[in-house]
């Protein structure tokens, strides 16, 4: 695992961000932490711009971004030619955004989820494959 996962969120994220970093850590997983670094109310395209930047420049291949609905760090990141974030609440979805969608991004809705569930979604979303085939041509006409 010499891939280091890209990390960030909102204050609405910032708990379940920081549990899911200890979870991965100890996994063997390992994270750069865009932030916030604290529960005080933020401005998350300021942590998701960096996030997605560096996504775009090749430092990491994928991330999780975290907030309340998981609405507004999805959007914000999506304006990233480069990046392609699925917002998840389920496993199923997890998987398929790897599967069909080639996410680099998932995008977790903290208020709507248990954290249990979270675990479960990112490792999922970090172990699952693309599919390529017919999955790729419609990936490759996404970027406009």
């Amino acid at each position: 695992m010499s891939e280091i996962i890209a990390i960030g969120g909102d204050h609405a994220g910032f708990e379940y961000k920081q549990r899911l970093i200890e979870v991965l850590e100890k996994k063997g997983y390992q994270l750069r932490d865009f932030g916030p670094s604290s529960d005080a109310s933020v401005d998350y395209p300021d942590y998701i711009h960096p996030l997605c930047n560096s996504i775009e420049a090749g430092q990491h291949q994928r991330g999780i971004i975290i907030c309340g609905s998981g609405n507004g760090v999805a959007i914000t990141a999506n304006k990233h030619q480069g990046i392609r974030a699925a917002i998840c609440w389920n496993e199923d979805l997890a998987a398929l955004s790897r599967q069909h969608n080639d996410a680099n991004l998932i995008s977790i809705p903290a208020r709507f989820v248990a954290f249990d569930l979270v675990v479960r979604m990112v490792e999922i979303f970090l172990t699952t494959d693309f599919e390529g085939g017919r999955h790729a041509t419609r990936v490759n006409k996404i970027p406009c």
